[in-house]
């Protein structure tokens, strides 16, 4: 006997699990298929475990997407304010933190038991540690999944399960191999939202700065069309044992190009060299060392000079020129990057399924009637922030509506 059903949903992370619960609420007969033991792995560990569900201020310039457009029409028909409302109907407390970033008072497992609930009332079955084999389309609207838990038949195939990102919490290249299975093109994938890593010797070098952290600016060169211009994000710099992180860092990896220079602003709202030349004529005898402590970690201070062989003297000793080369290295300060530490610590997976060939408003594979994909799986990253998070929120209620 076959077993049939009217919607399978490959992937039980944020956006197939907002599907399934939008195509339930539908009278939709739902199977929600994950190879993992527990569903919503990513949301378990986001957020530092309190998940970062949404952002207050979603904009569709805060994704990165070769179709620049595609992101609108599912943004605006489910918002943050919708994904708010809901979360607020399960009387899960939440707070706001710096640039509109939305975290659960208490623990992300609030978010996986609120969607597991929906999911529930909705009538979808969740089938979780279900290994795919294969699938195949036998005709318009109806495909056959080969599958560990056996043999199953639908009308709508749902891909979303996500991209290359956090191996350890199950990701798998499935989705770019339907994808390949149907001929749709997928752009080149590469880690986002991700640490960097230094060359050898600068890595050595700074390693003993591993754990301080503090505010700065990094910028580099974008292409926009035949155009270069510079993109910069201001929030904290963490050094690590094998580089440099923290939220600036992972916002620019999303932007940096292996080879491109990385600058860093380690002063962002200081004018070190108006300040330089004002310590030096009302403090003369002052040290250069004494003063940069004063802005930044005495140990930041100390690593930046030696590796600059700038000695620490006086700032009376110092010509204007001297001191214009001391604010240039704050300022405009190149660390030697060697990489990034690649898909095992990356939050996203930038690239991804082409969005020309998919439905902006429902998610469906242009070519291929009853394909949808949502999610990371297509080529939409956010930055940092719940941005990511919104537009599986989003992209999962498009396609529920129609699957």
């Amino acid at each position: 006997m076959v077993n049939m059903w009217d919607v399978i949903i490959i992937g039980a992370g944020a956006s197939g699990l907002m599907c399934a619960i939008e195509a339930g609420k539908r009278g939709r007969k739902v199977l929600l298929l994950d190879h993992a033991k527990r569903a919503g792995q990513k949301i378990i560990m986001s957020g530092g475990g309190r998940c970062n569900f949404t952002n207050l201020y979603v904009e569709p310039h805060h994704f990165l997407c070769d179709n620049p457009h595609f992101v609108k029409s599912a943004l605006s028909r489910y918002s943050q304010w919708d994904f708010i409302a809901l979360v607020d109907k399960h009387n899960i407390s939440w707070h706001e933190r710096d640039h509109g970033q939305l975290f659960c008072d208490d623990s992300a497992k609030q978010i996986i038991k609120m969607l597991l609930d929906e999911a529930h009332s909705a009538g979808v079955k969740v089938q979780l540690q279900c290994e795919i084999f294969s699938q195949q389309q036998l005709s318009d609207n109806h495909y056959s999944l080969q599958t560990k838990s056996g043999s199953y038949e639908c009308q709508s195939l749902v891909v979303a399960t996500g991209g290359l990102s956090l191996p350890k919490m199950g990701a798998t290249p499935l989705a770019y191999k339907i994808a390949d299975y149907y001929q749709l093109p997928v752009k080149a994938t590469r880690a986002g939202l991700v640490p960097f890593t230094l060359h050898q010797a600068q890595k050595e070098k700074f390693a003993d700065l591993s754990g301080i952290s503090f505010p700065a600016r990094a910028s580099c060169d974008i292409k926009v069309g035949k155009k270069t211009k510079q993109i910069s994000f201001t929030e904290a710099l963490l050094f690590t044992h094998r580089g440099l992180s923290g939220p600036v860092i992972l916002q620019i990896s999303n932007y940096w190009q292996a080879g491109e220079p990385l600058i860093l602003d380690l002063l962002p709202k200081l004018d070190l060299f108006k300040e330089l030349l004002f310590t030096q004529q009302k403090r003369p005898e002052l040290g250069l060392k004494t003063l940069l402590s004063q802005q930044l970690p005495k140990r930041v201070v100390e690593c930046l000079l030696e590796s600059a062989a700038i000695n620490s003297v006086p700032l009376k000793q110092y010509n204007e020129k001297q001191l214009q080369r001391v604010s240039e290295l704050f300022h405009q300060w190149q660390p030697q990057i060697n990489g990034t530490e690649g898909y095992r610590t990356a939050e996203v997976t930038l690239g991804g399924i082409d969005t020309d060939v998919i439905s902006s408003k429902t998610m469906q594979c242009k070519s291929v009637q009853g394909l949808y994909f949502i999610g990371e799986a297509l080529d939409v990253t956010g930055w940092l922030g719940g941005f990511n998070f919104q537009f599986a929120w989003s992209s999962g209620w498009a396609a529920g509506q129609v699957v």
